[in-house]
């Protein structure tokens, strides 16, 4: 990525993606970055033309409808008034071609939803596309358009993380709908992960360039013309640019394509086996550091990839493949950007203060307990909830903390006694009627009995409420 480096100023970019896999003859290799464009500092100085010549052709328009039933009032609809209608809602935005046979990346809130799907690429030419994978995690989805066989131009993904902060960047995609924009800027800051879902799984990165609605999705590329993020999200308090834009980095864009293209229907990523906690200046005090670094190990799963390497509560992770990590997010990046069965190098921090390296063996979460997943019926509290049983596997899948089981987590809440009785997404249930509830078939089992009095114990946002019901 580091064709030249240049003292001009901030700009931003956005880029395509290339995909990594389908190594066989019927399905073509993702493009490798080159280093080419543009040769020299003048030539940047002069125009960002020879970046933008290379990676525009590569960036496309995207374009979802949905149709929405909207219900009428209930007391009209006593009445036989009215009927529920139906309105077509849709998306705009952007996305990259990262394979010459039609795979295309954008971000999932771009298509999610989505009943009609239509690329428009730089040419103008229109194509429908499907949905290959939706990864609500990172926010990412995959599509592919078919050509008739036709090689487009693709976007290489370059994620060799030599990105720095203060590199010329270009963003690229489809503001407003106004058409293929061109806006440039620096790499502001790494591995942010301040993700306004609140999900520390991505080390965002961050830009000045303009980034506005419709360029979700779009990319972010350097001055190779290599895509080395796309486009996820902005920080404004207006709605539009304010020069605080994030791209997801291409190390995680080249594991969900992988995973599309090689038919996956969802991403699996490595879990370390411990639960951790940033190390503050509090923290590091206690535990004797000259100043707050790395991330705590605070718990160890039981016959874990982390337990197996020899990590120990009370250990602080310094570095992962030798880059420092900061945060619990950033951590949880850098493990999760591995492929299942690598080996990472950990620098770690004994409790005794000493400094030594740990090989650890990427693992996916492990999925037991069976997930067992059911939704409840009957004159009871959990009448509507689907609840299932939480692994690692699960929290994973959700975004939840595995620490929390072994138990029973209510995912969602329908129609009926449940809605009323004020469950939510996320409650664990702890106890009913007396009886600790530590699996799917113990609550059915205790429901099942009946009862003409409920006492329900759940765990919500780490406390525990108990409520009564008469039903």
């Amino acid at each position: 990525m580091r064709a030249a480096r240049l003292l001009v100023p901030a700009l931003v970019l956005l880029a395509a993606c290339s995909d990594p896999t389908g190594r066989t003859e019927a399905q073509p290799a993702l493009a490798q970055p080159t280093r080419s464009p543009p040769e020299t500092a003048v030539d940047l100085k002069t125009s960002f033309a020879p970046v933008v010549k290379k990676a525009a052709p590569a960036v496309v328009n995207i374009s979802a409808r949905r149709v929405v039933r909207r219900q009428v009032d209930p007391f009209w609809e006593m009445f036989g008034l009215g009927a529920p209608r139906d309105r077509v809602e849709g998306s705009l935005g952007s996305g990259v071609i990262v394979r010459s046979d039609g795979v295309i990346i954008t971000n999932n809130h771009v298509v999610r939803g989505g009943q009609e799907i239509i690329v428009a690429l730089a040419d103008r030419r229109e194509f429908p596309a499907r949905l290959l994978l939706a990864d609500e995690r990172t926010d990412l989805a995959v599509l592919q358009i078919d050509t008739g066989g036709e090689a487009l131009p693709v976007l290489a993904i370059d994620d060799s993380g030599d990105a720095e902060v203060g590199d010329l960047v270009l963003a690229i995609g489809n503001p407003f709908g106004v058409g293929q924009t061109v806006t440039t800027g620096i790499i502001s800051a790494l591995n942010r992960t301040a993700d306004p879902s609140g999900d520390a799984a991505a080390a965002y990165i961050q830009t000045d360039a303009a980034i506005n609605p419709g360029n979700s999705g779009g990319a972010l590329v350097d001055m190779d013309g290599d895509l080395i993020g796309i486009n996820s999200f902005i920080v404004s308090r207006s709605g539009t640019s304010s020069g605080v834009g994030f791209a997801m980095p291409a190390a995680m864009v080249r594991r969900v394509v992988e995973t599309a293209v090689g038919g996956g229907q969802r991403v699996v990523r490595p879990w370390l086996g411990a639960r951790t906690q940033t190390v503050t200046a509090d923290i590091a005090r206690s535990i004797g550091m000259a100043a707050p670094q790395g991330v705590l190990v605070a718990d160890v799963w039981s016959g874990g990839a982390a337990q197996r390497a020899g990590l120990a509560q009370g250990d602080v992770i310094l570095t992962v493949d030798g880059q420092a990590v900061s945060d619990v997010g950033g951590l949880n990046y850098a493990v999760g950007t591995r492929r299942v069965g690598e080996t990472l190098r950990l620098r770690v921090r004994r409790q005794n203060g000493q400094e030594a390296d740990v090989s650890l063996r990427a693992e996916a979460p492990p999925a037991t307990p069976a997930r067992d997943e059911q939704v409840l019926s009957g004159r009871h509290p959990f009448d509507g909830a689907t609840v299932v049983n939480l692994s690692p596997a699960v929290a994973d899948e959700l975004g939840v903390d595995p620490f929390l089981g072994p138990g029973v987590l209510v995912t969602r809440v329908g129609r009926g006694v449940s809605l009323n009785a004020g469950m939510r997404p996320g409650d664990m249930v702890r106890a009913v009627n007396g009886t600790e509830i530590r699996t799917v078939r113990d609550l059915v089992r205790v429901l099942e009995a009946g009862a003409p009095a409920w006492q329900v114990t759940i765990q919500r946002n780490g406390q525990q409420i108990t409520a009564n019901f008469r039903l």
